[in-house]
């Protein structure tokens, strides 16, 4: 990880079309903007984390019903015979 100490209106360069430009800087909040490609996504961690989470949940309530589903069609297999 590279740790930088930045002043207001100083900026961070990634790769050659990301620019980070510290804008705000009060008490312990710093306002920041990102310039990016349209083409890039730029998240918010906890946003991303968050989203991840809820994806997670998904899938395993998915896999939870084709569990269920599974079972009953078997169980009514089961009775036809």
């Amino acid at each position: 990880m590279l740790i930088l100490t930045r002043k207001s209106g100083e900026g961070i360069l990634i790769g050659n079309d990301i620019v980070i430009k510290i804008f705000e800087i009060e008490g312990d909040r710093v306002k920041i903007g990102i310039d990016a490609p349209k083409s890039m996504k730029v998240l918010r961690q906890e946003l991303y984390e968050d989203i991840s989470r809820e994806n997670k949940m998904a899938a395993s309530a998915g896999e939870a019903a084709f569990d269920k589903l599974l079972k009953n069609l078997k169980e009514e297999n089961s009775h036809n015979r």
